[in-house]
């Protein structure tokens, strides 16, 4: 089992289409990650729900969440998980 919360950098990035993000979870608890455009919108909520701990890797498909293709561009990911909090960037390039 994991130690502490670590959210990795996704990969690939730059990608085109499809991309993984990969994080920890020390503790079970509920989780929410989320992506974000560049003016700080909410662009889709990949995960909101308990989960255990473990090791996990999502992958993100260049959707909103209404299924609409999101433009090139950079992006923000951000994992809430109990006090823990962490974001990354990543580049959608088409």
């Amino acid at each position: 089992m994991p130690v502490e919360f670590v959210l990795k950098q996704n990969y690939p990035n730059p990608f085109n289409a499809t991309t993984r993000i990969q994080f920890t979870l020390p503790q079970a608890g509920p989780v929410r990650l989320e992506v974000f455009n560049m003016l700080g919108q909410r662009v889709s909520t990949l995960i909101n729900k308990e989960m255990p701990a473990g090791y996990y890797t999502f992958e993100w498909n260049g959707r909103d969440g209404f299924g609409n293709d999101v433009a090139s561009g950079m992006y923000l990911y951000k994992i809430m998980a109990g006090d823990y909090s962490g974001s990354k960037k990543m580049i959608l390039l088409k």
